[in-house]
């Protein structure tokens, strides 16, 4: 039998929340600021965090229900989910994250510890058992949070140096 690791448990609680610190201050216009390198802007990014919570609680359950499914890679840009919520506020979509994220935690909190091992087949990493595919959520989020990180001190920056010329 395998038990949730505490590390799981505690980023599943809390990894999302930094968000709010890293955008802190910036208007709805700069989270969705493109910079010219033609890459996601900071409110794509929030989009596509919030509608993975909802892909990886899906994926759970077809682990749960299906011995070991073949679970397809997720293409946020296929999603007609992504360009819908891309037209909500930033303090929408926020709301939409933090609700997905806490009936995810309650989700996986519900998951019976000898379930825990049940596994499903990515494309790329093979088989993974429940706890190695919320793992693989937690750092893919961790690395979308990081390219916030980057893109909002982007923002920053050139708005400090606007401010001081």
């Amino acid at each position: 039998m395998q038990q949730l690791p505490s590390s799981i448990s505690t980023r599943l609680h809390y990894q999302h929340k930094s968000l709010i610190e890293l955008i802190d201050g910036l208007s709805d216009f700069q989270v969705r600021q493109h910079s010219n390198t033609g890459q996601w802007n900071i409110f794509e990014n929030i989009v596509h965090i919030t509608l993975f919570q909802n892909v990886i609680a899906d994926r759970l359950q077809q682990i749960l229900t299906t011995e070991q499914p073949h679970l397809t890679r997720y293409v946020v840009e296929a999603d007609p989910l992504f360009h819908e919520k891309c037209s909500q506020t930033t303090p929408e979509i926020i709301k939409e994250l933090l609700g997905a994220r806490k009936n995810l935690t309650l989700y996986v909190e519900k998951i019976p510890e000898d379930q825990l091992c049940f596994t499903g087949l990515h494309p790329e990493y093979g088989e993974m058992t429940i706890v190695q595919w919320l793992n693989f959520f937690l750092l893919y989020e961790a690395k979308l949070l990081f390219d916030i990180f980057k893109l909002a001190s982007k923002v920053k920056m050139t708005n400090n140096v606007s401010a001081v010329s």
